[in-house]
């Protein structure tokens, strides 16, 4: 990897222990697919990107091996993982099963209030619906479901799902690139719009469908993009 590759507004702060900086700046690079799945990394290239040491950028890759983002091939090199199809479908059951009884709740006690914060969410996403850039709505879509977790009081769970939904995230991002955001965008809608109805079994019902869009949209990554993808998936 290139120096000129690393975005210039990723520096690392010069306070806070690099190695731990170098993994969140590198695994968010990987899940964005800006490092595509099997690039080569270097661990001179990188420390040199970023200023660091390749000590630094060697621990930042075993936690990279470790969260299944690199494969490192002994007298081979480093390279960036492909995305494992049967861990997305995993994420998503269990994003489904997590999420769906996250609404209910909500619904179940809905405030005002969090209906005002999901329609804040919400109002971030449209601006951010028809621009090239897919980041910004994919920022605003994270927000919105972390935002529903601590509205049902399970931040800490939603903490807890950040390891497992790892190669969903990868899907997810090619998909923000390839597909009309507007979908996802009225998706979220019906949901906040159930839930200030008060209606659990229907915002459940829309939390489900929402989550198994990417049961449709992972055939169609896989035959554009069938290096980004383990070869033995189907």
């Amino acid at each position: 990897m290139a120096a000129k590759d690393c975005h210039s507004s990723m520096r690392l702060e010069a306070k806070a222990p690099v190695g731990p900086q170098l993994f969140r700046l590198l695994r968010d690079r990987i899940v964005r697919c800006e490092m595509k799945p099997g690039t080569r990394l270097s661990e001179a290239d990188v420390a040199k990107s970023y200023g660091t040491s390749r000590g630094s950028v060697r621990e930042a890759f075993i936690k990279l091996a470790e969260a299944s983002l690199i494969e490192v091939l002994p007298q081979r090199g480093s390279y960036v993982s492909r995305i494992d199809v049967a861990s997305v479908l995993a994420a998503r059951f269990i994003r489904e099963a997590v999420e769906a009884d996250i609404v209910r709740c909500i619904a179940q006690t809905v405030q005002k209030s969090a209906v005002d914060e999901l329609e804040a969410i919400l109002a971030l996403q449209a601006e951010a619906v028809d621009i090239d850039d897919p980041q910004p709505f994919m920022t605003s879509d994270e927000a919105f479901h972390r935002k529903l977790s601590d509205l049902a009081g399970q931040g800490a769970g939603w903490d807890f799902l950040q390891p497992t939904k790892t190669q969903m995230d990868r899907v997810r991002h090619l998909t923000a690139q390839q597909f009309p955001r507007r979908i996802l965008l009225q998706q979220h809608r019906e949901i906040v719009e159930a839930i200030k109805q008060g209606d659990a079994d229907t915002a459940e019902q829309k939390m489900r469908h929402h989550l198994r869009r990417i049961l449709d949209d992972v055939p169609v990554v896989t035959d554009a993009h069938p290096d980004y993808f383990e070869s033995e998936q189907p």
